[in-house]
């Protein structure tokens, strides 16, 4: 699939135009830190690290997800293609199977101190829109890639499948943290399947129990099924607190000091509290 890569670039432009005019149409929170100067930082950080982060993926792992799907395709490797599953119906249940596994990969990344340590990048921005979907540290991406590509090849997933995951995973992410507000009545229908802005900013409270919740991007079913739901923060969208306790400050909008900060010591394991219990 030579084309993939302007696909989806075609798709990231679309998707995130649409978002960043969703948040000046209706903005969540009018805070300083979603504003002016602090504002200009927060995305130049964020979007240097999507920037770094891709070239990164591109010389690692060239292939890339699709990649990887249609040479699982070549060799005949996986579930599907050993079966002959049809390709929609192949297509439907690698999508909703890549859904979970990010969800995992997501969830474990909170309780690994090891993966915390490069994850908490994402959650050192003391904002909250749709930049902060692409603040992750390039070594997180290349982590999930292998993570992917490892479902994609033991599914034998379609190519057109991932690609389409993909696109969604990063379409979502940008909707599910952007700084936009849904009607209330229209968030209740919304989050019954799919993961909204409220939904998701509760993940990126300083409160751990908070913190330890509504991990899904996409379907908001696995952290209703396995418990890790958190419906509403306990001080209100507008009250909430956002970020880390340990890394707070004007150098979290520092391009150098997000890069090193899985290098640095210091900050408790994500839904930790001071005496070492984890968050429930």
């Amino acid at each position: 699939m030579e084309n993939e890569p302007q696909i989806r670039l075609a798709a990231f432009i679309a998707i995130f135009a649409a978002m960043a005019a969703f948040e000046l149409w209706a903005p969540r929170l009018e805070r300083p830190e979603m504003a002016g100067a602090l504002k200009s930082r927060r995305w130049f950080v964020n979007l240097s690290m999507v920037v770094i982060s891709s070239v990164c993926l591109r010389i690692i792992f060239p292939a890339a997800a699709v990649g990887t799907a249609l040479f699982a395709e070549q060799q005949g490797w996986g579930l599907f293609n050993a079966t002959g599953v049809p390709v929609v119906l192949a297509g439907l249940i690698a999508f909703i199977v890549l859904d979970f596994a990010v969800w995992l990969e997501h969830l474990v990344s909170h309780k690994w101190p090891l993966l915390w340590r490069i994850h908490r990048m994402h959650h050192s921005d003391q904002g909250f829109d749709l930049t902060t979907a692409l603040r992750f540290h390039p070594l997180e991406i290349v982590i999930s890639m292998l993570w992917k590509a490892a479902v994609i090849i033991a599914l034998g997933a379609p190519a057109v499948a991932v690609l389409v995951f993909e696109i969604v995973l990063n379409g979502m992410a940008m909707f599910n943290h952007a700084n936009a507000r849904l009607p209330l009545k229209l968030d209740r229908v919304v989050r019954a399947l799919f993961v909204t802005p409220d939904m998701h900013r509760v993940h990126h409270s300083v409160a751990p129990r908070e913190t330890d919740s509504n991990y899904g991007f996409n379907l908001s079913v696995w952290d209703r099924l396995l418990g890790t739901y958190t419906d509403q923060p306990a001080a209100g969208h507008d009250g909430m607190r956002i970020g880390l306790t340990d890394f707070d400050g004007p150098q979290t909008s520092n391009l150098g000091w997000a890069l090193l900060l899985p290098f640095r010591y210091g900050g408790t394991r994500s839904g930790q509290d001071p005496n070492g219990s984890i968050g429930k």
